[in-house]
């Protein structure tokens, strides 16, 4: 199952994801907003980080105007990884070396077709763990810890 979110800004790009997610077969849990009413993006970052980190969900897609604040908000949830993308191949990178489990795109970056091309290539990415486990792990640390190392 993928989380969804999305502010008022980035809602349409969100109706876009869910299209393409249901003519793949994939399901999804939409944790809003539902409207185009202003809103704000950390309260829906943080529904659908929650719902990843907890195991509702496998990972998580959003959508704000660029991407980025919805981004942020969501790498405050522990054990969250998410990358902001704005082409395919960048996203499919993040799964294979970074393990990301949150997706989020800005809807005035990025059109549908290239977000479905996005979310494609990030979706079908697979961690390779090896040398990048490393990394990941470091990561970890740091969130733990707030250093890496003794």
């Amino acid at each position: 199952m993928i989380a969804l979110g999305s502010d008022h800004v980035g809602i349409e790009l969100k109706r876009v994801i869910m299209q393409y997610l249901e003519e793949k077969g994939l399901a999804y849990k939409d944790f809003g907003t539902f409207d185009t009413e202003r809103c704000n993006y950390p309260e829906y970052a943080l529904k659908a980080a929650n719902a990843v980190v907890s195991g509702e969900c496998d990972k998580g897609i959003l959508c704000c105007g660029t991407g980025i604040g919805i981004s942020i908000a969501a790498n405050k949830v522990k054990g969250i990884r998410c990358v902001v993308c704005s082409e395919p191949y960048s996203a499919l990178l993040s799964r294979q070396h970074n393990n990301t489990n949150m997706l989020a795109m800005g809807s005035r970056v990025v059109g549908g077709d290239l977000a479905k091309m996005i979310v494609e290539q990030w979706l079908t990415g697979v961690y390779e763990g090896g040398r990048h486990q490393v990394r990941v792990d470091q990561m970890k640390e740091i969130e733990e810890t707030g250093k890496i190392g003794k």
